[in-house]
């Protein structure tokens, strides 16, 4: 059907967007509505996924018709929100958790920082196993990652460990919450105070998780986040620098920002009220301010569009910290029946976390290996997942970097060899959890003597 000129009145703006984001609900209905249709042993229960409803929708619409592809009022109400909910000043938007990595390392690396900066050679501590993301920008910027050990069944490094590790060189600690239970993250923080040692938060598996009741990722002196769709809530692609410090905050959003002087938002000009006035450098006097550069950054920013679905997820955050928790705690009763052979996790002490996912180790002297049980999940359609990279230092990307060792990484080789973790996400139905459960039983019974073996599929 075609319209000519002057069939009906002209829409105002606001009454366009109205009729689209009207049209966008009716589209979320039909598409997204009804859910999927759980079928045992046909539809794959997901380790992770995004979770989200009509909102999201309506906030991406919302900011797609600006037609503002940087960030902009999504994203300055995104990190304000995030602030506020982690009790903090600071909050800044990057595109990734791994770019929110990269800069929280870089940052401590500024010569803004004085004596207490990271220099090429200077070490800083983290753990042998976890995700490659937390270490490889101390790599990157010439520091040498010094790795401790960790085990079942917290699969976090022991504050002892920690402090063992410490060498005139150290200038850091760097360390996630490994699957959002949180490590002894009050204990770290007053090592690090004791030897004046910065410590960086990797909170990207953890938001919500507390300690001592108080969120993790606001102990630290820079913490991360990262809102990747496995994760405790989504931007699609997207994360977070977190911190307590302004002059720490004016160092990350140079960083961030391509390594500029300048701190005026996207858009602004001549926030500091001197733009034709400086002097830095060996610059002619008065060079625009815009155009000076104090770091070799990056351009690291999200968009609005992708700010304005996580505007949307935050208000979702502690309601989706609650289903982990309670998924979390159904795995952990129905399994209690196999501690013969299995290790069960247990939250570290004093903490309460939101779960990013269930890890198990097989116990030594099982009557099975691990390849055998992720084989037999895996063909009944549950997924499974390593602890990310496993021992580190043993991975192709780390050959030849230079690093240190302190103590042994005998656990962190037990887990690498030992351990996977199922998914506790929200999108994970009693259902699900129910058919899972059946799977393990079936997997067990197959166990006792005369019963037939579950048989091995996966490749050497």
């Amino acid at each position: 059907m075609t319209f000519q000129p002057g069939d009906e009145p002209t829409p105002t703006l606001e009454e366009a967007r109205k009729a689209v984001l009207e049209a966008a609900s009716r589209y979320y209905e039909l598409k997204f509505a009804p859910g999927e249709p759980f079928t045992p042993g046909e539809t794959y229960v997901r380790y992770a996924g995004r979770v989200f409803d009509l909102q999201e929708v309506l906030h991406l619409m919302d900011a797609s018709l600006d037609m503002w592809l940087t960030a902009g009022r999504f994203a300055a109400r995104l990190e304000k929100s995030l602030a506020k909910f982690y009790g903090l000043r600071h909050a800044t938007l990057v595109n990734s958790g791994s770019s929110a990595n990269l800069v929280a390392l870089y940052t401590l690396t500024s010569p803004k920082l004085g004596d207490r900066r990271i220099k090429p050679g200077d070490e800083v501590i983290t753990a042998a196993a976890g995700f490659p993301s937390t270490v490889a920008p101390i790599v990157q910027a010439g520091a040498i990652p010094v790795f401790v050990d960790l085990g079942p069944p917290t699969y976090n490094a022991l504050p002892e460990s920690i402090e063992a590790a410490i060498s005139p060189r150290t200038r850091a600690i760097m360390l996630a919450h490994t699957l959002g239970n949180p490590f002894a993250v009050a204990e770290v923080a007053e090592i690090a105070k004791r030897h004046n040692l910065y410590l960086v938060e990797d909170n990207c598996d953890a938001a919500g998780s507390l300690y001592d009741g108080k969120l993790t990722g606001t102990f630290g002196n820079i913490a991360t986040l990262s809102f990747y769709p496995p994760h405790h809530m989504t931007t699609g692609e997207g994360g977070a620098v977190l911190t307590n410090s302004p002059s720490l905050l004016t160092i990350i959003e140079s960083f961030r920002d391509w390594g500029r002087d300048c701190w005026c938002a996207s858009g602004k000009d001549n926030t500091c009220g001197k733009r034709f006035q400086w002097e830095l450098g060996t610059l002619p006097p008065g060079y625009d301010h815009k155009y000076i550069y104090s770091h070799l950054g990056f351009n690291l920013k999200m968009t609005d569009m992708q700010a304005a679905v996580g505007c949307a997820q935050l208000e979702k955050l502690p309601g989706f910290g609650a289903a982990r928790r309670e998924n979390w705690k159904h795995f952990r009763q129905a399994f209690a029946r196999y501690e013969e052979f299995l290790i069960l996790p247990e939250a570290t002490p004093r903490s309460d976390p939101s779960w990013f996912g269930f890890p198990i180790t097989v116990r030594d002297g099982a009557p099975f290996e691990r390849r055998e049980i992720v084989d037999f999940l895996e063909s009944h359609k549950v997924a499974t997942r390593m602890l990310f990279a496993g021992n580190l230092v043993r991975q192709p990307a780390f050959a030849g970097c230079a690093h240190r060792v302190s103590g042994t990484l005998e656990q962190t080789d037990r887990v690498m060899t030992n351990t996977f973790w199922l998914g506790v996400y929200p999108g994970i139905t009693p259902a699900m959890k129910s058919y899972v459960t059946g799977v393990f039983d079936e997997f067990f019974a197959s166990l006792r003597p005369g019963a037939v073996r579950p048989r091995l599929t996966v490749a050497p």
